[in-house]
């Protein structure tokens, strides 16, 4: 069975390159994407609601439109239902106070999105065996 990966990221270029960096490193899974926050946070209640399945894992960017991914985040980890969903940022702000709030809101793992195509696409394993440890 194909794992269910929520994708929030409002950049078409970074969503592509995802669904790519996934592909190339065989990430069996169902990605659904989500543009902005407040989509994001409306997602999350949906599920809570048991009107949409809970993701088995999610990729959070943390510049998104409406509502920032700090807040999408702690909805996430308010989740009545997906709580224990592991959360990996990948954002291309390298700010350590960024680091510190993603730490202390429970983010399983904070990337910095790489500059450089084949980086990006190592993403891919990544998060296999992020998905795969279950972290």
């Amino acid at each position: 069975m194909k794992a269910l990966v929520l994708l929030i990221e409002d950049n078409p270029g970074d969503v592509g390159l995802i669904r790519v960096a996934l592909h190339e490193h065989a990430v069996e899974c169902d990605l659904t994407v989500v543009e902005d926050g407040a989509q994001a946070i409306e997602m999350i209640q949906r599920i809570d609601d048991g009107d949409a399945p809970c993701p088995q894992f999610l990729i959070l960017d943390l510049n998104l439109p409406k509502v920032p991914g700090m807040e999408v985040l702690k909805r996430m980890r308010a989740s009545v239902r997906c709580s224990h969903v592991p959360v990996v940022i990948l954002t291309s702000s390298d700010n350590l106070k960024d680091k510190d709030m993603a730490a202390r809101l429970g983010a399983s793992r904070y990337l910095k999105k790489p500059s450089r195509l084949n980086d990006f696409i190592a993403l891919g394993g990544v998060f296999k065996e992020l998905m795969n440890a279950g972290v």
